[in-house]
């Protein structure tokens, strides 16, 4: 048997892990909200806000064909058996302990699966999706409880909005470090032709990061960090210059500032994501630029801090990070991320944790 185990909003990596995700309940207590198993074998799934979820896969026996199944907070008022159609023999939903339901797909006779092939890929904090890949498309006929594309985009409360306006973005307000002592390379993504994801009315990624970047490169050169940007004006760089230009540097990190966008352009997806490659050091610049960019994007949701194989910091010599700091397609992040005012608000939370990391690291 193989358990799903500590991981959040993983994506393409084999069912072997834990996640928690969100969303809003269909007919009971239960976390599940919706679920969908499409005619090319893609299971899509839609939960409660703040749910826990945990997966497993068993090899067929005597009694039972190969099978997965989830596990998800709260319980099921109406257990039932869903008949499959091709490979699979049958779904069924119900309650093993108090306060748990759990969705089973069990596989008919002679139907195997490689639990490996499996992969898990997060959308949003409340929505995620298992395409079923040991299958050929059309394998499937599509079954289906609730809607899993209901996900409305979840707005600041007015005592969010009104801490946006208490938040203090004077020089003074950002951690002191010793002067002249830290090196750091500001990498704006795309650039020029190359203008990176397009959102909503126009929103362009490259306009957005290169403003964000020049102010955190303002912050950080107040505070006495000698910073360094691979492109300070609407030009496109190439991938391999911006890390040969951070490697010939030698500077102690280097953070690259992009904006998301989701495909088929869903407006009620948004979110912060930080990626890095490797190593503690990495890590911890992930997390404390996600953290301080979550503070000023109040109703945002936080996609995480994880690992990513980009170009850019997977081929960088120092502690390398990618900041995702808003969806330009996304209803919430792109009405923020198009006002000069969220934009110095973010850059100032960029800046705030490049040098909380300095701290930590001395």
């Amino acid at each position: 048997m193989f358990k799903i185990n500590n991981y959040y909003f993983a994506r393409f990596l084999p069912l072997i892990f834990l996640l928690s995700v969100t969303s809003q309940p269909v007919k009971s207590s239960s976390a599940l909200a919706a679920w969908s198993l499409n005619s090319n074998g893609l299971l899509e799934l839609r939960t409660r806000k703040n749910s826990n979820l945990k997966a497993y896969y068993q090899k067929a026996n005597q009694l039972y064909g190969d099978r997965f199944w989830v596990d998800f907070n709260g319980e099921l008022l109406n257990p039932r058996t869903i008949k499959g159609n091709g490979p699979v023999k049958e779904i069924r939903l119900g309650k093993p302990v108090s306060g748990i339901t759990r969705l089973v797909i069990e596989f008919a006779p002679q139907k195997s699966i490689n639990p490996y092939q499996l992969k898990l890929i997060g959308v949003d904090e409340n929505k995620w999706k298992i395409k079923l890949t040991s299958f050929p498309l059309n394998s499937f006929k599509t079954m289906k409880e609730g809607n899993v594309s209901k996900a409305p985009v979840t707005y600041p409360k007015r005592q969010e909005l009104r801490s946006l306006r208490d938040i203090n973005l004077r020089i003074t307000d950002l951690p002191n470090i010793k002067r002249n002592k830290y090196s750091v390379v500001i990498d704006p993504g795309h650039g020029g032709p190359d203008s990176g994801a397009v959102g909503i009315d126009g929103l362009k990624e490259t306009d957005v990061v290169l403003d964000v970047s020049k102010i955190v490169t303002k912050l950080l050169l107040e505070k006495g960090v000698n910073v360094k940007m691979t492109r300070n004006k609407e030009v496109e760089v190439d991938l391999s210059p911006r890390v040969a230009f951070a490697n010939k540097t030698n500077s102690d990190i280097f953070v690259s500032i992009h904006a998301n966008a989701s495909r088929g352009k869903k407006r009620y997806i948004n979110g912060i994501e930080t990626f890095y490659y490797s190593g503690w050091r990495g890590r911890l610049l992930a997390e404390k630029i996600q953290k301080e960019v979550l503070k000023v994007s109040p109703g945002s949701p936080d996609r995480g801090v994880r690992r990513g194989r980009y170009f850019v910091i997977k081929r960088t010599n120092m502690p390398a990070v990618l900041a995702e700091i808003g969806f330009v397609t996304g209803r919430l992040d792109a009405r923020r991320l198009e006002k000069k005012i969220h934009r110095k608000r973010v850059a100032f939370a960029i800046a705030k944790g490049i040098l909380e990391y300095f701290k930590r690291v001395g």
